[in-house]
Order: C-alpha cells, then sequence, then structure tokens
C-alpha cells in the first residue's frame, strides 16, 4: 500500500472524530500557563506538536502561536479521552479540556513558560486532521528554503518565523504611533498609476477599457507625496507596498513594504531629527533599548575612502587606505600605472593559508577585479610574489601610512576607482564576517551625507540621478548640473544600519524651473519632460511649498532586528530569487479570453508573434 493510500485510509478513518468547536471557548493561550494556575480548569486549542506514547499516559505537545503546553491524556482520569488519543498525529488539530497541575519533580522544562505544569485531559475534541507534512514544524528543520516556500503555510507555524512577524507588527505599530504623535497624517497613494522612468524597470498592468495602453505599479509614492505636500497635508506617512522589476537578491524583493515620509518647510536637519526619534521610538518599544542620538554623519566621499562602500559597517575596523601616490612610480606596474590603488591590513593574519587568500581572490573577481594582491609581513622578510618589486621608499611609506605589525597580511586592489572600491568594500564586509570582526547584538546607525547628484551610467553613455530626479541640488550647485554633473552635490541622506541603508531621503525640488533644469541634465527635451512630468511640473508651479523627507525599507530594517539573514524570513510570502511564489506558481499563463479583452498577442520564444485566438476558442 502507497504512502498517500495509508494518508488517505488514515484520514477517513479518523473523520468520525472530527466535530466543531462548538460551545467550546479557550480559556488561555498554549504559551500562557504556569504554576500560579495550578488546580485551574481550562480549555486550550491547537495543534499537536509531538505525541508521546509512554505506555499508560498519553503525551501531546499542544501549540499555537503563544507557544507550547504539555497535555497528558491518563487512562486512569478519563479512561475514553485515553483511548481516543491513539488516533493523534503531528499536526492534528484539537481542543482540550481539563485541570492543571504542576509537572513531577524533575520533568519540568525551564525554557518554556508553561514548562513547570502539565494540563491532564478530561475530555478533547478533534478539530481536523494532517497529512504528515513535508518538513518538521519546528525551528531545528534542515528543510530547504525552496521546500519551505513551496509550504510556506506550514513554514509560518514555525515558532521562528511567528516571532519574526510579530516582530514586524511590533515595529509597524511602533512607527504608526511615533508619527500620528508627531502630527502626520497617513494617506494612502495610488496603486495602478502612470509609468516614469525612476530607475528600476516597472512592472506594467495592460487596461481592458483603454486597450494598448498601460498602468504601473508603483516603484515608490514619491510623486504622489510630493504632490501632496502640494496640497497642504504638510505632514505624511504611509506604509506601502512598492513593486521595481530587477534582480533580486537577499535583501530585495520585487514587491516590498517602504514607510513612506514627507514633510513641508523643513531642512536636511529637521528630517533627519524626525527620522532619530523615529528609530529611537522603534528600538524602545520593541526591544527595549536606548540607542544613543545623535546618529554620527560622513560625508559620501569619506565613506567611500575609508570603506569602498556608500553604507560602511562601522562596528568593525579594517579600513582601506589610498597609497596611489605612494606607489605611483613602483617597479609594480600594475601599482605604476593605476588610477586608484588601495590597501587594507588584517592585523594577525599572517595565518592565512593560501588556499583561503585564493578564496578571496574568487570573491573580489565578482566585482570585476583581476585578482589580489597581498602582503605578509614577517619578522625579517614581507612575504609575497609582488614584494620584490617595491622599492625601500615604498614600503617605508606604506607600513607607515597602514601602520603595520609583525604578522598582520595586507590586500592591495588598483585600476580604476568604481572597481578598487566595490572589491575591496566587499571584501572587507566578507573578512568581517569570516573573521569574527563583527560584534553581536550591536546596532551602529550612521548618516551619509553630501550625495553626488549623478552618476555616470556606461551602459547608457550619460549621467543619470543618484537617487532620483527630484532631488534638490545642494546650495551653489545649481549651475554646475549643466556644467559639472560629476561635482554636482546633492541635498540627500542615507540611513545605514550595521552596513545596510535601512532609509535613504532629500530635501526636493519645489521649484518648476529647478525642475526643468534637472531634466534637461539628464538629457530629457522639454517635450519628452512635459510628456513624462507634466503634471509635476503644473504642480510645482502652484505654490508648492519647499519639502523633503525619506523612506525607510521595513523589511530590511525587521530582518536586522529579527537577525534574520534575508528579507524573506520576515515577509509572510516571499517571491524567490527568480521573483516566483513557488506555493501558489505565480506568475502564470493566463486564458485566451483574458489576453484577448486586453488586447495582447504573445511572442513565441522564437520571437514570432501568435497570432490572437479567434473569438469563441
Amino acid at each position: 500500500m502507497s504512502e498517500q493510500t495509508q494518508s488517505q485510509d488514515l484520514q477517513q478513518e479518523h473523520q468520525k472524530y472530527i466535530e466543531e468547536v462548538g460551545d467550546w471557548t479557550r480559556t488561555h493561550s498554549c504559551g500562557q500557563l504556569t504554576e500560579a494556575d495550578d488546580g485551574a480548569e481550562v480549555c486550550l486549542m491547537g495543534w499537536a506538536q509531538y505525541r508521546r506514547d509512554h505506555g499508560g499516559l498519553i503525551f501531546v505537545d499542544l501549540r499555537d502561536r503563544e507557544g507550547l503546553t504539555q497535555v497528558v491524556f491518563s487512562p486512569e482520569i478519563a479512561p475514553k479521552a485515553h483511548e481516543d488519543a491513539h488516533i493523534l498525529r503531528a499536526e492534528y488539530v484539537l481542543a482540550i479540556k481539563g485541570r492543571v497541575r504542576p509537572r513531577p519533580e524533575g520533568m519540568t522544562n525551564p525554557n518554556l513558560v508553561t514548562g513547570g505544569i502539565e494540563v491532564v485531559v478530561k475530555e478533547w475534541k478533534l478539530l481536523n486532521t494532517s497529512k504528515t507534512p513535508p518538513f518538521p514544524i519546528e525551528d531545528r528543520t534542515d528543510a530547504g528554503e525552496n521546500l519551505r516556500l513551496a509550504w510556506r503555510y506550514l513554514d509560518l507555524r514555525r515558532p521562528r518565523m511567528q516571532a519574526n512577524l510579530r516582530l514586524r507588527h511590533r515595529v509597524a505599530q511602533a512607527i504608526r504611533r511615533y508619527l500620528d504623535e508627531g502630527g502626520f497624517i497617513e494617506v494612502e497613494t495610488p496603486i495602478l498609476t502612470k509609468s516614469t522612468p525612476e530607475g528600476a524597470r516597472d512592472f506594467l498592468v495592460p487596461s481592458r477599457l483603454n486597450n494598448g495602453q498601460f498602468y504601473a505599479l508603483p516603484q515608490s509614492p514619491q510623486l504622489f507625496k510630493q504632490l501632496l505636500m502640494v496640497g497642504g497635508f504638510d505632514r505624511y506617512f504611509q506604509i506601502v507596498r512598492c513593486f521595481r522589476d530587477e534582480d533580486l537578491r537577499a535583501d530585495r524583493q520585487p514587491e516590498f513594504t517602504q514607510v513612506d515620509i514627507e514633510m513641508s518647510f523643513v531642512d536636511e536637519e529637521k528630517v533627519m531629527n524626525m527620522a532619530e526619534g523615529l528609530m529611537a521610538r522603534v528600538f524602545k518599544d520593541v526591544m527595549g533599548q536606548d540607542i544613543p542620538r545623535p546618529f554620527p554623519r560622513m560625508p559620501y566621499a569619506e565613506a567611500m575612502s575609508r570603506y569602498g562602500v556608500d553604507k560602511p559597517d562601522t562596528r568593525f575596523g579594517l579600513e582601506l587606505h589610498d597609497i596611489t601616490d605612494i606607489v605611483r612610480g613602483s617597479g609594480f606596474k600594475l601599482f605604476a600605472v593605476a588610477t586608484l590603488v588601495k590597501a587594507m591590513k588584517v592585523p594577525g593574519g599572517e595565518s592565512m593559508t593560501r588556499k583561503e587568500i585564493d578564496a578571496y581572490t574568487d570573491f573580489v573577481k565578482i566585482y570585476g577585479a583581476q585578482g589580489l594582491a597581498w602582503i605578509k609581513i614577517k619578522a625579517d622578510e614581507w612575504q609575497s610574489p609582488i614584494a620584490k618589486f617595491l622599492s625601500d621608499e615604498e614600503r617605508k611609506g606604506i607600513a607607515e601610512a597602514l601602520d603595520l605589525k609583525v604578522g598582520d597580511i595586507v590586500f592591495f586592489q588598483a585600476g580604476e576607482p568604481g572597481m578598487v572600491n566595490a572589491a575591496l568594500g566587499n571584501l572587507r564586509v566578507h573578512l568581517g564576517n569570516q573573521l569574527g570582526l563583527i560584534p553581536e547584538n550591536t546596532f551602529n546607525f550612521l548618516w551619509v551625507t553630501d550625495f553626488p547628484l549623478f552618476e555616470y551610467d556606461e551602459e547608457e553613455k550619460r549621467y543619470v540621478a543618484c537617487h532620483h530626479p527630484f532631488t534638490s541640488p545642494a546650495p551653489g550647485h545649481l549651475e554646475l548640473m549643466a556644467t559639472d554633473p560629476a561635482h554636482t552635490r546633492a541635498r540627500a541622506y542615507d540611513m545605514v544600519l550595521n552596513g545596510n541603508e535601512v532609509g535613504g531621503g532629500s530635501i526636493r525640488i519645489h521649484s518648476a524651473e529647478v525642475q526643468r533644469r534637472m531634466f534637461a541634465a539628464l538629457g530629457f527635451t522639454p517635450e519628452q519632460a512635459e510628456e513624462q512630468f507634466g503634471f509635476l511640473i503644473s504642480a510645482l508651479e502652484q505654490g508648492a511649498p519647499p519639502h523633503g523627507g525619506l523612506a525607510f525599507g521595513l523589511d530590511r530594517l525587521v530582518m536586522l532586528l529579527a537577525g534574520a539573514q534575508s528579507i524573506r524570513d520576515v515577509i509572510a510570502f516571499p517571491k524567490t530569487q527568480k521573483a516566483t511564489c513557488l506555493m501558489t506558481q505565480a506568475p502564470s499563463e493566463v486564458s485566451a479570453k483574458q489576453l484577448r479583452e486586453l488586447g495582447l498577442r504573445l511572442r513565441e520564444k522564437s520571437g514570432e508573434t501568435t497570432p490572437a485566438p479567434a473569438a469563441g476558442n
């Protein structure tokens, strides 16, 4: 007999036991009872986590979202209840009535709130059966993520997942309380909107009522929150779903949640002070921690120089050092001709094996590096394939710049600044994790400020907005937008937590003329700007107040607070890295009728167009 047939037979056999809740009412959760409840008559409902048959007694760990309670079926106390309990299996849903009593001496579980008691069952109801789950419903599971995502509703029963989503709820409520007390008004903005170029690809939605035209799902409510400022709302917020069709990774999803905030008549200081207060409230209410304020600030140029990235993790050292001038005339030709040469000292790293160094070399290749130069500082020599090319003067300069000690290892990267910073900056974080240099349960906040307004896109061969095209240039930098975009700074700021950008924002352009000049600097013709953003320009001509704001990534913030490795662990129903839902099998094909209604045709994989199906098919 197959396992499936056995399961079906069991379900049919147990169907006669299944009852409705009826007039039974839960008195307590499964994580609530303690020794103080000794002797109480209680009614619990939940899932059977484990069943243990000890001959005379049957023990079941009954689970709900609050925890576990051990319930006992005794043949002496309730013979019928005990006899029927032999049918129970993992994940069966049941209700029990019984009396609380202390556990026998030596049988308590100090790891559970309910670990000092058990409930002796007098009567019970089977509310539903369950097939054998594809993985154990417990935190200690070796089930792969894809399997857990395919059965996400079962994965959500695990205590860890329930704790993560409850943490998310508490964070969201703390945010709402703080903003409401600060005079912010929560306003919902459209989900079906106009496609505008904002950086990532849009998710497009075809319109049935307007064939050939499309809505776009919002990448953010950016334009609408600015329009709310024009509308006089002064302080707005929204915990909102956003959509971006982009390549995914551990901290990125095609649909994500953003805490969106905008304020009128403010400057950078006012926005940043408000945001720090919000984080302080979240940490106090949710984590029970007081975080120091004000947060440190670091200009973008300094962050790139010292850490190689614009979201530095300041919990540990391993800072980067620019040694370009020291090795400008080096006998090592790669150093001599490179635009930028940087070095990173790893104290005590001299014991690293060649195999480990080769692994780090492979790692930096992800960021465009061709290799990874290194030197081990020995007592009597510098050990390295490149050491022989360095003069005594160069060695002295490097040793002083990095404060080298015997036993250190130094990693070097040379080339174009973008590659050098990305390779060494990410290697720094990789080493911090591998070598255990990052302290646990530590939260380091940092503001990164003074961002460039533009960055050059090699693929498109033009300057694009570093944040978005509605960011105001820094004072005195308006004219540079047209004459020197590479050196134009923005009134933008990012909040970084432990090397993760958790929030970012800017003071916005509130002048229609400046906004037109921004679009021109980005290569828009006046006609293109009007076609794409005419409604915004028109609004800015109608008495728009100075305004600014920022947005927090709720998923990423909760991930960090929960100590999770991926935002998928703090989202109830996430997508995979291929943007699919393994549980519902989305995305999926749609019917020919739906395509006809939308006026759409699908291309074959060869690139040929499939004719629209004939009516009536």
